[in-house]
């Protein structure tokens, strides 16, 4: 097969790389010349928000996917009226690009999520009460595009573009459960993941599996996995980013269609691995066992605070002499501030062990530059 992925990114090479067992051919599309799937595909340097590019790039594809949800969605659209099979259908990513679109199917289809108002400039009112959350329609992802509004004297930061403003939300821990499913409507999900932010970069830091959680929390978040599977009407891969509240309800905070940052640890910690399965998914083959075989967490590894240039990676040695430690690099020769570089799975017989070792990588790594 032909296979065409909007995005050269970490997520469409870790893809390509799980990928490469079988016998396919993988296009990719990417502004960046340098992009991290240009040397191990056939790579066209264009953008993947541009109509015309995308339709070329697709029109003699088989199967065309994506590794980021910022791309025209119109011109997918146009390729599946041409006969083109696209993964996840461009409905979803239409309606999940747009957190108007994406709240209010969330609505629609009485899936938790928190309380929310559209502000899109035909009203100066806002009726939400302080504090709350104001996300741009459009265009955020990895922290951006969203801020906390906690005072009146916080008004004056507030952005006027389209935007939701929804109610902050009391958080206990941050989750995520990455669905599948393919185009016979087989479905898989696995274990649920806890995410740990940084708190500066607004990034994730660290992703823990399994989550110990109690029958009533993973019922509800069996309910919502169930709800949005029989509502997206697609193949697909989708991370459903999740809130607990401390009253102990669980909540949806936004769903991702595609490979995510919080399923990296699934590579050596599951019996497969998230890009394994969005491959099958892709592929409409049978879907593969996603069950945790060990605690498994994930460090992001991110450029340091004050280093921008060729990206030097301190203290890389010392962590290849541990055991269950896996290296995962992105192909970025440039580091800046808090771009993501890499990743190290870790793994362990306990989440107590998990933890430490986790802390300990951390300390022991950092992405500079020459």
């Amino acid at each position: 097969m032909k296979i065409g992925i909007l995005g050269g990114g970490q997520l469409g090479r870790m893809l390509i790389q799980e990928a490469l067992k079988y016998d396919d051919e993988f296009y990719t599309l990417d502004p960046a010349a340098d992009a991290p799937c240009h040397n191990i595909s056939y790579f066209t340097q264009g953008s993947f928000n541009d109509y015309e590019t995308v339709l070329n790039f697709g029109k003699d594809k088989d199967v065309v996917t994506i590794e980021i949800e910022h791309v025209n969605a119109d011109a997918l659209a146009e390729l599946e009226n041409r006969g083109i099979k696209v993964v996840p259908n461009s409905n979803i990513i239409k309606t999940i690009q747009q957190k108007i679109l994406q709240k209010q199917f969330y609505k629609a289809h009485d899936i938790p999520s928190p309380e929310f108002e559209v502000m899109d400039g035909s009203s100066d009112e806002i009726i939400m009460p302080l504090p709350f959350v104001q996300k741009m329609n459009t265009g955020g992802y990895d922290g951006k595009g969203v801020q906390v509004i906690r005072t009146a004297e916080d008004m004056k930061n507030l952005w006027t573009q389209d935007s939701v403003i929804e109610k902050l939300v009391d958080i206990d821990k941050e989750l995520s459960v990455i669905v599948a499913r393919n185009e016979n409507g087989e479905t898989k999900t696995f274990p649920v993941t806890e995410m740990v932010a940084d708190p500066k970069l607004n990034l994730l830091d660290f992703n823990i599996c399994p989550v110990l959680l109690s029958d009533e929390i993973e019922d509800q978040i069996n309910f919502i996995t169930e709800k949005f599977l029989n509502a997206i009407n697609s193949p697909g891969l989708f991370a459903i980013e999740l809130f607990l509240d401390k009253e102990g309800k669980v909540w949806v905070n936004e769903t991702a269609p595609r490979l995510h940052n919080s399923g990296h640890q699934s590579q050596e910690g599951n019996a497969n691995s998230q890009f394994e399965q969005m491959y099958r998914v892709v592929k409409n083959l049978p879907l593969a066992d996603t069950d945790a075989i060990i605690y498994s967490g994930m460090l992001n590894l991110v450029g340091a605070e004050g280093y921008s240039g060729k990206v030097v990676y301190e203290g890389m040695e010392d962590v290849l002499r541990l055991p269950e430690t896996y290296i995962h690099l992105y192909g970025k020769t440039e580091t800046k501030p808090g771009r993501k570089m890499g990743h190290i799975n870790v793994l362990a017989e306990s989440r107590e062990e998990l933890m430490e070792k986790l802390v300990m990588v951390k300390s022991m790594v950092r992405v500079i530059a020459e």
